[in-house]
C-alpha cells in the first residue's frame, strides 16, 4: 500500500445537465489525468447527467425508492433500496437542486463508472479508476461520511485474512472497505458546498480487479446481518422505554409520525375480523375540548359534594392535556361489527371483546409513538363525558371515546420504572 499520494479536487466544471456527456466535461477540466489515477466523482452529478432528477414530493420520492424500512424515529427513516445500500432517507437528496426537485441514486452506479472510466480513456488516453459516492451515516457513529456506492477499475475490499502481522500473528477477520476509504479522503476536498464534485486521487498503488465487481462487495448480505431486523428489533425495545410523560415540551409533532402510529394501532387484534378502532386528531379544537371537559368535570364534582378548594385540587389533573402539542381521542366503534344477544351475560361478553380490542390498539399506538422518540399519556378523562366529546368533535353518536393521548417530546428524562418481577404477574397451573 502507498505510504504516500495526494487529493485536489477538480474544479471549473459546468453545472450538469441531464443528457450531459460526463467524461467529457472531467476530460475537459482535467486534461492532465494520469495512468492510476483515482478519479472519484459525487453520485449527485451522475444523477443529473443520467436524468435522475424529479419533480417530486421527497416523502413520496424516498416510498418509492424504498425496498425494506429497517428502522424510523420521527422523520427519520433508516430503509433498505433496491441497490442494497442501507441508509437514511433512500438517498433520496433534495440539496443543491431546483426548488421542489430531488435527486434519486443513480439507476446502476457501477455501471455509470464503468462507462465513465472508458469514457476518459477514450477522450485521454490513460487508464484510470473511477469510484462514485454518496454520504451516508453510520451506526454507533455522529456524522456522515461518503463511501463508494459505484465502483470501476478499483478494489471494492482489500482482504487482509491469511496475512500475518509483524508479531507473526495471522488476520482472520480484517477485511478493509479500501473503496469507501478513499471516498472519505476525496470528500475532504470536495467538500458539501463548494461545487467541487470531482477529486483525483494520484500516488496510490493498487492492483485493478481482474473480476471488476464494482462496488457491491460492499454490501453486506442479508445472511450475514446481525441487525437485518432493524424496526423489529425498534418495537420490542420501544415496549420497554414507553412511559407515561406528563410535562412535554413546546416542539411540534409531525402528523405523519401520528399516522405511522396509528397505522400500527390498527393491527391489533379484534372480535369477528372487525375495525373497531378510529383515532381523532385534535388541533384546531383542542382548548374548546378542554374547556367543555372541565366544565362537565367540576359540575359532577359540584353535584357529589366537593368544596371548591377540593375541586380546584382534583381538576388540577387535566393540566398535562393541555401542556402538550397534540392530543388524539381513541374511540371505540361497535355499530355492523357486534353481535347481539338476548341475554345479559353474552352481551357484556361480546361488549368486554370490543374492550379489549381497544385497549390492544391504544397500546400499539402508544408503543408506536415511543419508537418514533415521542412520549404520551393515556388520560381516561373523555370516558366520563362521552356526550360532551362527541359534541365539540362532531363525532357521530356510535364513536365512544375512550380517554385521550398527550403527545409530544418529553420535557425530562424517564425516571426509572421500579423492577417487576414476571413471577409477581405469573401463575402456573
Amino acid at each position: 500500500m502507498s505510504r504516500q499520494f495526494s487529493v485536489h479536487g477538480i474544479e471549473g466544471l459546468p453545472e450538469v445537465q441531464e443528457g450531459d456527456d460526463l467524461a467529457e466535461l472531467i476530460a475537459a477540466a482535467a486534461p492532465d489525468l494520469q495512468d492510476g489515477d483515482v478519479v472519484v466523482v459525487t453520485s449527485k452529478v451522475v444523477s443529473k447527467a443520467e436524468g435522475r432528477l424529479v419533480q417530486m414530493d421527497r416523502q413520496k420520492a424516498i416510498d418509492a425508492e424504498t425496498m425494506r424500512l429497517v428502522a424510523e424515529r420521527g422523520d427519520t427513516r433508516i430503509v433498505e433500496t433496491r441497490h442494497g445500500f442501507v441508509l437514511a432517507a433512500a438517498g433520496v437528496d433534495a440539496s443543491n437542486v431546483p426548488a421542489g426537485w430531488v435527486a434519486l441514486l443513480p439507476e446502476d452506479a457501477d455501471s455509470s463508472a464503468r462507462a465513465l472510466r472508458s469514457g476518459l480513456r477514450t477522450r485521454l488516453d490513460v487508464d484510470v479508476a473511477v469510484i462514485i459516492t454518496d454520504t451516508f451515516g453510520r451506526p454507533w457513529r455522529n456524522g456522515l461520511v461518503d463511501v463508494a456506492i459505484g465502483a470501476a477499475g478499483f478494489p471494492a475490499l482489500d482482504d487482509h485474512r491469511g496475512r500475518t502481522d509483524a508479531h507473526g500473528h495471522t488476520l482472520e477477520m480484517t477485511v478493509t472497505a479500501l473503496a469507501d476509504e478513499v471516498a472519505a479522503a476525496a470528500e475532504l476536498v470536495k467538500g458539501k458546498l463548494d461545487a467541487v464534485p470531482v477529486a483525483v486521487v494520484r500516488g496510490l498503488q493498487f492492483s485493478s480487479p481482474a473480476d471488476d465487481l464494482g462496488a457491491r462487495p460492499l454490501v453486506r448480505p442479508a445472511d450475514e446481518d446481525m441487525f437485518r431486523l432493524g424496526t423489529r428489533e425498534a418495537k420490542q425495545a420501544a415496549v420497554y422505554d414507553r412511559r407515561t410523560v406528563r410535562t412535554f415540551t413546546s416542539a411540534p409533532v409531525h402528523r405523519a409520525v401520528v399516522d405511522r402510529a396509528v397505522a400500527a394501532a390498527v393491527t391489533a387484534p379484534a372480535p369477528h375480523h372487525s375495525t373497531p378502532w378510529r383515532f381523532v386528531v385534535v388541533e384546531e379544537r383542542a382548548s374548546t375540548l378542554l374547556d367543555a371537559m372541565l366544565a362537565a368535570w367540576v359540575e359532577d364534582l359540584r353535584r357529589d359534594g366537593f368544596t371548591e378548594e377540593q375541586i380546584a385540587r382534583r381538576t388540577h389533573r387535566g393540566d398535562v392535556l393541555r401542556a402538550a402539542p397534540l392530543l388524539v381521542v381513541p374511540c371505540l366503534v361497535t355499530t355492523g361489527f357486534a353481535h347481539s344477544y338476548p341475554d345479559e351475560r353474552r352481551a357484556t361478553a361480546e361488549r368486554e371483546m370490543f374492550l379489549v380490542a381497544m385497549g390492544a390498539g391504544v397500546e400499539n399506538f402508544l408503543v408506536a409513538l415511543a419508537s418514533h422518540g415521542l412520549g404520551s399519556a393515556w388520560v381516561s378523562s373523555t370516558m366520563f363525558c362521552k356526550d360532551v366529546v362527541r359534541d365539540v368533535l362532531d363525532l357521530p353518536h356510535d364513536w365512544d371515546p375512550m380517554g385521550t393521548v398527550a403527545i409530544g417530546y418529553a420535557a425530562d428524562p424517564p425516571r426509572d420504572r421500579p423492577p417487576r418481577g414476571v413471577e409477581d404477574f405469573r401463575l402456573l397451573r
